[in-house]
């Protein structure tokens, strides 16, 4: 399994196109399992598995944010940064939360609570980061 050898963004780096393809595929299988059993977000997290693929190999999380609007789709991007083994506990006491959360992992930007939230967030960030000429 491709997705048993990732443990961060940084090693989708070094995929081959093929070994993505599969990536999607058994990080689809996953979310579909899960959230079957634990509820949740299940057809936006499935629409952006190749997004969020995507962007965290072309990108330089966490350094690069990612802003998820809602947190509907960020199962995806919870199993590539680091949470592949707490997913099985999505969503319950104490397990990962089903949304973004700064507390959880450093690849999440910010705590995402209501709809369209991600746009004063994003803009929030480049402000900050602007000011403090980072």
């Amino acid at each position: 399994m491709v997705l048993e050898q990732i443990y961060s963004p940084t090693d989708l780096k070094r995929l081959k196109y093929h070994e993505m393809i599969l990536l999607s595929q058994e990080i689809r299988e996953l979310i579909l399992d899960v959230v079957s059993r634990r509820g949740g977000h299940l057809a936006s997290s499935l629409g952006v598995v190749e997004l969020t693929i995507a962007l965290h190999r072309v990108f330089n999380t966490p350094c690069d944010k990612i802003i998820w609007d809602v947190g509907h789709q960020c199962y995806a991007h919870k199993i590539l940064t680091g949470r592949r083994e707490g997913f099985e506990m999505l969503r319950t006491a104490n397990g990962i939360s089903g949304f973004p959360r700064r507390e959880e992992s450093a690849y999440d930007s910010f705590n995402v609570g209501h709809s369209s939230t991600s746009l004063s967030a994003a803009l929030g960030m480049v402000l900050a980061r602007d000011l403090l000429r980072e």
